[in-house]
């Protein structure tokens, strides 16, 4: 069994505590106009261009693909990527010595995922960390999630989960049995702003989150402050009031949107599916953390 995997990040540290190794999983159902990681969102390998790093004179990509497919003029670098194939993009990428074109997601077995955690064990025992599972969207591939999983705890590591909570229950209740820590989005209560904004409705998000809260599993929830998206006072204390009667959920972390996914986005070619937004202030961090500590539960920036 393979998984599709995007990224595999050592030294994490904002993915859950102490020292963490995040695993990036490819493929979410979700499509949120903000999202921090676009090139985890398709279910297939994508080609990302970094244009500032090509040589220019360089045409290796180019004689690697069909016919106008990648071209260069001017020194700007052009991709047309209805003519590129699963085959061509690992070749353009392989082509490039200049990692101005590199391949996003690759098939990865248990073992080596294993292998490759294991090798910052002594980092997670010191500080209290561990493995992250992330995404993407985890549960968008059950079975891998669950086997590599297990994978995990058969070497004794800590295992957090990092879900949208966008699945069928049964999925989320099999996979948070076997993880330490469940790692949980809430990004807004009105129903049809969230299927505006992320194209899936809420409702089996919130369903999920009650139904998670009795397992017994510690939950930490975790909010994307996006400004006039969500960090509106209904909306915060919507959250609040939601959040106040449900057992295990021992904190609230607010992650103020920043813009590095809008250059990841430009970079596999769909920059127009993402929106533009503004970095919140610190005030208004400060806001949103007082908000959503009316609910009784811990909240702060972070993690």
């Amino acid at each position: 069994m393979t998984g599709l995997i995007f990224d595999i990040k050592r030294f994490a540290v904002h993915d859950g505590p102490g020292v963490r190794t995040t695993v990036f999983f490819k493929g979410c159902p979700l499509r949120c106009a903000w999202c921090h990681n676009p090139e985890g969102v398709a279910k297939e390998c994508e080609l990302m261009a970094f244009p500032g790093r090509c040589a220019g004179g360089c045409r290796a990509c180019v004689r690697a693909v069909p016919k106008g497919a990648i071209s260069k003029a001017g020194g700007r670098l052009g991709i047309d990527r209805s003519r590129l194939g699963p085959k061509d993009i690992s070749m353009a990428a392989d082509a490039c010595l200049y990692d101005a074109l590199r391949l996003v997601g690759r098939r990865m077995r248990v073992p080596e995922i294993v292998a490759e955690v294991e090798k910052d064990r002594a980092f997670y025992d010191r500080s209290g960390g561990g493995v992250t599972l992330s995404g993407g969207e985890p549960l968008f591939q059950p079975e891998f999630l669950m086997s590599l999983a297990d994978g995990l705890r058969a070497r004794g590591l800590r295992i957090a989960l990092d879900t949208s909570g966008f699945a069928a229950w049964d999925v989320l209740e099999k996979a948070a049995r076997k993880v330490d820590l469940v790692l949980y989005d809430i990004k807004l209560m009105d129903d049809a702003r969230h299927r505006d904004r992320t194209g899936v409705s809420n409702r089996p998000i919130l369903d999920n989150l009650r139904r998670l809260s009795k397992l017994g599993r510690p939950i930490r929830v975790r909010f994307p402050l996006i400004p006039e998206e969500n960090d509106d006072p209904e909306t915060l204390r919507g959250i609040a009031d939601f959040l106040r009667p449900l057992a295990n959920v021992e904190r609230i972390g607010v992650l103020p949107y920043h813009k590095g996914g809008r250059a990841k986005a430009e970079g596999i070619g769909r920059g127009g599916a993402f929106g533009e937004f503004t970095v919140p202030s610190p005030a208004a961090v400060d806001r949103a953390i007082a908000e959503l500590g009316r609910s009784g539960i811990p909240a702060g920036k972070g993690v």
